[in-house]
């Protein structure tokens, strides 16, 4: 967590508001495994990072809400009566969807006013609107002791992403944002929120991430189409999702369906495997493993589902060149975003210069390099 963005924010709130504020730190994630496995109710394996949200706030006197977003320099003013979703409201739309679904569930709010400010890279797929949602749920829950467990805080976020952001997530980011415990990774069932927490000694290893600073137009589309190819091969299979599936039940129906939407399954239920085969891996403190799982996983997005780009595939062949990276894959939806990478510690500048020097050759654009740390989920500071 950045001294330097708390130090901001409580500046920021100072001069607007002229009071002290509760502050809330809520990060960023990653998933270190467990792909598109979501929404088929399956396995995926997050953590929070030391990358997130700084959220100042205090009630307020009022007759309205005012929210500063200290990286964009707009100070706005919500009404909380009937809050509804804003047409290109962008950040807004997740603070009155964190609202309507608090007061959906029976809640009284007053007004409050607040600064939030971030250091999640925009576009690498780090989750900075879960962390935002998880910020303001977060606060709020505190400000008005409104008693709400952090489960619930966590549904609230969600609902908010589905109603006013128009966004069907699963709940894995925000769950990772809340819940995130230091040096450690979440397994998460998304089918019935049980998770496990699994202390992760990288050793002389370190994360480090690469975003291509892409985003490609067909994602959205691309992820919708996937996700009705899942539920159309569970339905087939008469099953309610895809993380009740085997290889071998797949064989039975391979004949009604197109050989893409079969390597499509067929990636899924591997996903699942592998994501479980990882947290034996950690058991054991086996980093070799855990590194060719990634590749593994990076493989099947690439060749069976479809989501990965030409630059996601650059750099990771360039880590497979590289014998000081252990294991790499991408990061997300697809298309664009963040690969992420398990890199010797003493070789973190050398890659990263020889990387940003190959890319910007390749692609005519910079990409950019971040380490990461495994992080404490969201909480006062």
């Amino acid at each position: 967590m950045s001294k330097k963005l708390i130090t901001a924010v409580q500046n920021s709130f100072k001069t607007h508001f002229k009071t002290k504020p509760l502050l809330v730190f809520a990060p960023g994630r990653i998933n270190l495994i467990g792909e598109h496995t979501d929404y088929n109710e399956g396995f995926v394996f997050p953590g929070a990072i030391n990358k997130g949200i700084v959220l100042a706030i205090s009630k307020s006197s009022n007759d309205q809400s005012q929210v500063y977003a200290l990286n964009k320099e707009e100070l706005q003013t919500l009404s909380l009566d009937t809050p509804t979703p804003i047409i290109d409201g962008g950040w807004q739309n997740y603070i009155l969807g964190v609202v309507a679904e608090i007061k959906k569930l029976g809640h009284h709010l007053d007004n409050f006013q607040a600064v939030f400010g971030g250091n999640i890279p925009e576009g690498a797929g780090l989750s900075s609107s879960a962390a935002l949602e998880n910020s303001f749920a977060f606060a709020l829950n505190k400000l008005f002791g409104l008693g709400l467990s952090k489960k619930e805080l966590i549904l609230i976020s969600q609902k908010a992403e589905h109603n006013f952001a128009g966004v069907q997530c699963g709940i894995m980011d925000q769950y990772a944002s809340m819940f995130g415990v230091k040096k450690s990774a979440i397994l998460l069932d998304c089918r019935s929120l049980e998770s496990q927490k699994f202390k992760i000694d990288f050793e002389n290893y370190q994360l480090m991430l690469i975003n291509t600073n892409v985003k490609h137009t067909l994602s959205e589309s691309a992820y919708n189409d996937r996700r009705s190819v899942c539920e159309r091969v569970a339905k087939l299979l008469k099953i309610k999702a895809l993380r009740d599936a085997s290889l071998q039940d797949l064989e039975t129906i391979k004949d009604q369906i197109k050989e893409e939407e079969y390597q499509k399954a067929c990636y899924v239920i591997e996903e699942n495997t592998r994501t479980r085969v990882f947290s034996e891996a950690i058991i054991k403190n086996d980093l070799t493993t855990l590194g060719q799982l990634l590749y593994q996983s990076h493989d099947g997005l690439r060749t069976k589902y479809k989501v990965s780009c030409a630059e996601l595939d650059f750099l990771v062949d360039k880590a497979k060149e590289t014998p000081h990276i252990l294991g790499a894959r991408m990061m997300g939806g697809g298309f664009g975003g963040c690969t992420l990478n398990l890199i010797l510690k003493s070789e973190f500048k050398k890659f990263r210069k020889e990387i940003a020097r190959s890319y910007k050759k390749e692609f005519g654009i910079d990409c950019a390099v971040y380490k990461v740390k495994l992080s404490k989920g969201t909480h006062t500071i």
